[in-house]
């Protein structure tokens, strides 16, 4: 503050130049807030308002919180300026227009109501999870634990995990209620009852991805490269002449299919989420996970016994990592990847997400997420409205010039393949001759 008790002015290049680990601010509707502190403190995460350090924030707050006069109560005491009134209201590199108009767009649809929830919606998303985690019990209680029932069982249970991990997506992004505390109460009891996995493990994770969406070093989603993948275009060719390989990377599209799709949940998130539990001391989150292996205990050991209950969840979690990896890896894996170039709201989560046709399977088997590029642009926004948002944003995107991809469902898992062997092509290549 100045000495009368106006704000200090800044401009933005002063405001660039705080986004090291020793001190970072950012701007949310030019007002300049010092978050060097209170990052650890931050409800989402401590990375995910990091990411947005030295630049303008004010249109992912917009889309992630759903109260925000509360949020801005709480961010007085972290409010050290506003930007010079010769600054233009997002950062120079920006295209104004665009910005502009994207927030007229956001106001449109919340004048029609698509962030309104119909809660009748989500009973019935949850009541159908309910009857299949019943039948499936039912089926090997009634005809016994022979092979056929076994497997159609593994195949309810599968269905419940994948269903009810859409289920818990929609609380986690405060989709379901008016406020943000009922969305967490639920939010934990589906991801940890109905699931076993701590819901601070997934919003650590999931709003990084969402903040900065295919960003190098910024985005956890795209964490396995380098490591097991080379993941986009500029990544591979950059990781090729630096002669890094950790995998023979050309050879990613085939061994794909065996440390991705079956792994991802068996062999690392199976334990990885008890670590981070434990870790962190969420020991809430610690207790609704051990009350879903209760549960399932309960009910399989009387009939399948220790090493029958330990197949039948192990298979389980096979069917499920199968499908999440497919539907959740289709819309970003074949888009652009790169560091974050810190563009536009939209222009961001566009060049990052495709979606996927509509139709009622393709709804029900990707949990509304084939409507990817109007989540990532409404990320509060229940799903069954995506629908109604879509022809809007493919509106916008036309007068820009900027690309809306949305493709058929198995189009949409072959170009996760496809890419992945280019991506590998262009390291080898790069490897060898750069």
């Amino acid at each position: 503050m100045g000495s009368g008790g106006e704000l200090t002015q800044y401009t933005w290049e002063e405001v660039q130049k705080r986004c090291t680990r020793e001190e970072r601010w950012l701007v949310i509707n030019r007002k300049v807030y010092d978050i060097t502190r209170f990052c650890q403190r931050h409800p989402g995460g401590p990375r995910v308002i990091s990411h947005y350090s030295g630049q303008d924030a004010t249109d992912p707050f917009t889309a992630f919180h759903i109260d925000k006069e509360l949020v801005q109560k709480h961010m007085k005491c972290l409010l050290i300026g506003e930007l010079a009134p010769g600054q233009p209201c997002v950062e120079p590199s920006k295209n104004a227009a665009l910005v502009e108009d994207f927030r007229t767009l956001r106001t449109t649809v919340e004048q029609m109501n698509l962030l309104k929830p119909n809660k009748l919606f989500f009973f019935g998303v949850l009541l159908h999870i309910i009857v299949l985690d019943v039948l499936a019990w039912l089926n090997l209680s009634y005809f016994g634990p022979s092979l056929i029932s076994f497997l159609i069982t593994a195949v309810f249970l599968g269905t419940v995990q994948a269903q009810a991990g859409w289920l818990q997506h929609d609380f986690g992004h405060l989709s379901v209620f008016s406020t943000s505390k009922w969305n967490h109460l639920v939010h934990q009891f589906v991801i940890g009852h109905l699931k076993g996995a701590p819901a601070s493990w997934w919003n650590h994770l999931h709003f990084q991805h969402h903040a900065k969406p295919n960003c190098f070093r910024k985005d956890p989603d795209i964490n396995m490269h380098p490591l097991f993948f080379a993941l986009g275009k500029k990544l591979s060719v950059e990781l090729g002449m630096k002669k890094k390989k950790y995998m023979p990377y050309n050879q990613q599209h085939k061994y794909f299919f065996l440390i991705g799709p079956p792994a991802l949940i068996p062999l690392y998130f199976q334990w990885y989420i008890f670590i981070f539990a434990v870790q962190r001391k969420k020991w809430a989150d610690l207790a609704w996970m051990i009350s879903f292996y209760v549960r399932f205990a309960f009910c399989y050991f009387p009939i399948l016994g220790v090493g029958g209950t330990i197949s039948l969840f192990m298979l389980v979690r096979f069917i499920e990592s199968n499908w999440f990896v497919w539907v959740t890896q289709m819309n970003h894996i074949p888009m652009h990847i790169d560091y974050d170039q810190n563009k536009e709201w939209l222009s961001t989560q566009l060049q990052a997400t495709c979606n996927v046709d509509q139709s009622l399977f393709n709804d029900w088997f990707s949990g509304h997420l084939n409507f990817q590029i109007e989540h990532h642009l409404f990320p509060t926004m229940p799903r069954h409205n995506y629908w109604k948002a879509a022809p809007l944003v493919r509106s916008l995107c036309k007068k820009y010039g900027i690309e809306y991809q949305s493709k058929p469902l198995f189009t949409a898992f072959a170009d996760i393949v496809h890419s992945l062997k280019e991506s590998g092509e262009l390291w080898l290549d790069a490897y060898l001759h750069k």
